[in-house]
């Protein structure tokens, strides 16, 4: 019998539900009967897996849902779906054709079910978040109050600037106090932090971003980062690797740890230099160390063993 696979497309007030391969479609409400008639009539067709498309939040309760009826749930990426529906040439979009996508999409590429995160993980997160938004506004303000001419202006960025590195270091504190009250999320933490160049932040937003560390295998683990590179060739033509997707927001931390890597862990730097020396260029070889450097923390993580200097 044929595995069954469903997609689901999220609206503000409506669930648009298909069902592979038969074919079959209907359409529930997005509030409590309605969720409760899609999670009895999804138990009864057992399916291999439910695909839900992010939609800017209104996919939370949704998700909620269907996890909390042990059903095995992924949340995908719009632009996933957007670019499959292109490939199986669907141009049509509305809400029915956008599941029936979802639908085709789970059961050809078969995204790996993912947990929903607890609470406290999604606080967490919704923490490291805020911390960046904050660094982002600090940045942005000193960079206008260099430019600022006027004193009034100025004294104004300064007040700001002020309000601004006060909120951080409450969230700072905030975060402290979670991860050091969790006794999984402290051993992670000392684990990560064992590896020159990763510090508490760094080691934070990994435990935050990317809970998938030391659990997937280093391919894996490189792809959900967006440092798993690709090739680009077509006949004699070769193109330069290149890397894309993932999560943006691990990847640029990774490549911040790669710096201070290739400064403070000597077996990093090593490879670094290698990598120049050998002539690649400079921002392939720190790509590279970020790569490498992420597999050493999913594998201090799946082994729960911290670093060893050699």
């Amino acid at each position: 019998m044929d595995a069954t696979y469903i997609g689901v497309d999220v609206s503000k007030d409506r669930l648009d539900v298909h069902v592979r391969p038969s074919g079959e479609a209907f359409v529930v409400s997005r509030d409590g009967k309605g969720l409760e008639e899609l999670v009895e009539r999804l138990c009864q067709l057992s399916p291999a897996l439910v695909a839900v498309e992010a939609t800017g939040g209104f996919e939370t309760i949704v998700a909620a849902a269907i996890a909390g009826a042990a059903l095995p749930l992924a949340v995908v990426n719009p632009a996933q779906i957007r670019h499959f529906a292109q490939a199986v040439g669907k141009r049509a979009k509305t809400d029915p054709v956008d599941a029936a996508v979802i639908a085709h999409f789970a059961e050809a590429v078969r995204p790996a079910p993912r947990p929903l995160p607890d609470e406290a993980a999604r606080l967490l997160g919704e923490l490291v978040g805020r911390r960046r938004q904050i660094i982002d506004m600090i940045v942005a303000e000193r960079q206008r109050e260099k430019r600022a001419a006027n004193v009034r202006v100025r004294k104004s960025l300064a007040r700001h600037i002020a309000v601004l590195e006060k909120e951080l270091r409450e969230i700072d504190a905030d975060i402290d106090t979670l991860v050091r009250g969790s006794p999984v999320w402290r051993a992670k933490e000392d684990l990560l932090a064992s590896v020159p160049g990763i510090g508490k932040t760094i080691a934070r937003t990994l435990i935050a971003e990317l809970p998938e560390l030391g659990t997937l295998g280093r391919r894996q683990i490189a792809s959900l980062a967006g440092l798993a590179p690709y090739t680009r060739q077509s006949g004699r033509w070769r193109g330069k690797s290149m890397i894309a997707g993932g999560r943006s927001s691990v990847r640029s931390v990774a490549f911040l740890a790669a710096l201070v890597a290739t400064r403070h862990n000597p077996p990093l730097k090593g490879f670094y230099q290698n990598l120049l020396h050998i002539g690649k260029p400079k921002m392939v070889a720190l790509i590279a160390v970020a790569r490498k450097l992420l597999t050493i923390l999913n594998a201090i993580l799946r082994d729960n063993r911290p670093w060893q200097n050699a």
